[in-house]
């Protein structure tokens, strides 16, 4: 006769997971990404602590950086989303020069900042309904965009920029660009921007629908997520993000150029697959890109302050992002 009561005793009760293991496996990207910066930072501090040991050093990273977060972090949601945009280098091109000529109109900055917002979020709207309405590759799709928006920025300027000096004596400058002593606020709102995407992406309903889009948009469908408009919702994003970049890249540089935005496509990207996003979709990390783009920053300082030429540059560049990849892939099966 089996006695129903002591047996149940004998069944196996599921391992309890510590509180730690279940942190650092829902961080494990993010920590891999910050690994890769420590052990760069100390590789640099023992070549030249004289630099690296000096704060100025990355106070001088610090002022430009925060342009790079805030497309790296939208850029998150769209690969995550399963799609992909090349074209937020002139977006940012394009509020930038929007906000330029609203100030040589002598409107208020305040009114100038909201005005090249809204043609970023326009801009991303545009681009979004290229791919999603008409059915266009997302990849083809934004690199055509790209070059009709430098197109039409080229043609629009004639190719001639515009100074600001007076930047420097306003308002908008003290909010967005000025200094708390000798620290750059900016890298404030850029870790201020940070922490809004960490919000959106982990803890509301538009990152889990962009979560359920990216691993798998039939299925999504079939949950009763809106799937276009999801996907549109992140183009969008992306737009605002490149709107406020364009802003404060002309806070911080008092002056624009045509080509302002052209250099942020490959490190903004590269920095997104360094922090840990990987490109299938489905998976994604905020705070890994982020800091992905503060590895990416570092790397050009630390190669001249090791007594190398600039030729090597691109050389670490590659360097860094494959060793990243192959650390990410080390660190972790493929999930979805």
């Amino acid at each position: 006769m089996v006695d129903y009561a002591n047996s149940s005793a004998a069944v196996i009760k599921p391992a309890v997971r510590s509180p730690f293991s279940i942190f650092l496996n829902q961080n494990r990207r993010a920590l891999s990404a910050l690994l890769v910066l420590v052990v760069m930072l100390f590789i640099f501090y023992l070549a030249n602590p004289m630099v690296f040991g000096n704060f100025a050093t990355y106070r001088a990273i610090f002022i430009s950086l925060p342009i790079a977060l805030f497309v790296a972090v939208p850029a998150v949601f769209i690969i995550t989303c399963g799609e992909i945009d090349l074209s937020f280098p002139s977006t940012i091109g394009v509020a930038s020069w929007a906000f330029a000529l609203t100030l040589q109109a002598g409107w208020s900055p305040f009114l100038g900042l909201f005005v090249a917002v809204l043609v970023g979020v326009l801009t991303g709207f545009l681009v979004g309904t290229l791919v999603i309405y008409f059915k266009l590759s997302s990849l083809v799709a934004t690199l055509g965009m790209n070059f009709l928006l430098r197109g039409l920025i080229t043609i629009g300027s004639e190719g001639n920029g515009i100074q600001f000096p007076e930047l420097r004596d306003t308002l908008i400058y003290q909010i967005f660009a000025g200094r708390i002593g000798t620290f750059p606020v900016q890298i404030l709102w850029g870790i201020a921007f940070v922490a809004l995407g960490w919000v959106l992406f982990n803890r509301h309903k538009f990152g889990v629908h962009i979560h359920c889009v990216g691993d798998n948009p039939d299925s999504a469908k079939e949950m009763g997520i809106n799937v276009d408009r999801v996907r549109l919702s992140a183009f969008v994003f992306m737009g605002l993000g490149a709107g406020l970049a364009g802003v404060l890249s002309m806070l911080v540089n008092q002056n624009w150029w045509p080509s302002t935005g052209d250099g942020y496509l490959l490190t903004t990207l590269a920095a997104v697959f360094v922090g840990g996003t990987p490109t299938w979709g489905g998976v994604g990390t905020v705070v890994g890109s982020a800091l992905g783009v503060v590895t990416i920053s570092f790397i050009e300082t630390g190669v001249i302050a090791t007594g190398l030429t600039g030729y090597f540059t691109q050389f670490f560049n590659g360097l860094v992002i494959i060793l990243s990849l192959i650390g990410h892939r080390l660190n972790g099966p493929r999930h979805r």
